[in-house]
């Protein structure tokens, strides 16, 4: 039903460098990118994210109660992902692991701007 997402950014040069390298254990790569945003995905007809210079001019800010909850293929995948966002500067919203009692497993973190990321499986 999504077909892409997108986060505002203050730096897009350090959003790309971060998000080529934590999208890349999901098998994502760089669609297309102009001056003010970048889009990745594992294929240009499917579901992409990515980062954008707000329209308005105004800073980039993150939204108070929203999440990007992004799908991975197995729980290596979200350790993968959840390791290279912390190592890069990302801060831990929630270590990798099952959630609840069904089959939910993921990890969390705040991108460089502050955007709540969420890695999972089901």
């Amino acid at each position: 039903m999504i077909g892409y997402t997108t986060v505002g950014t203050r730096d897009l040069a350090k959003a790309r460098e971060f998000y080529n390298a934590v999208l890349a254990p999901l098998g994502a790569t760089l669609l297309y990118e102009n001056e003010r945003e970048i889009y990745w995905g594992r294929d240009p007809s499917g579901t992409k994210f990515a980062v954008v210079v707000p329209f308005d001019g105004k800073p980039a800010t993150a939204a108070n109660g929203s999440m990007t909850a992004i799908r991975a293929e197995t729980r290596a995948e979200v350790a993968a992902v959840h390791e290279v966002a912390l190592r890069l500067g990302a801060k831990d919203e929630g270590a990798v692991g099952p959630r609840g009692e069904g089959p939910f497993y993921g990890g969390y973190f705040r991108d460089l701007d502050g955007h709540k990321i969420c890695v999972f499986i089901t």
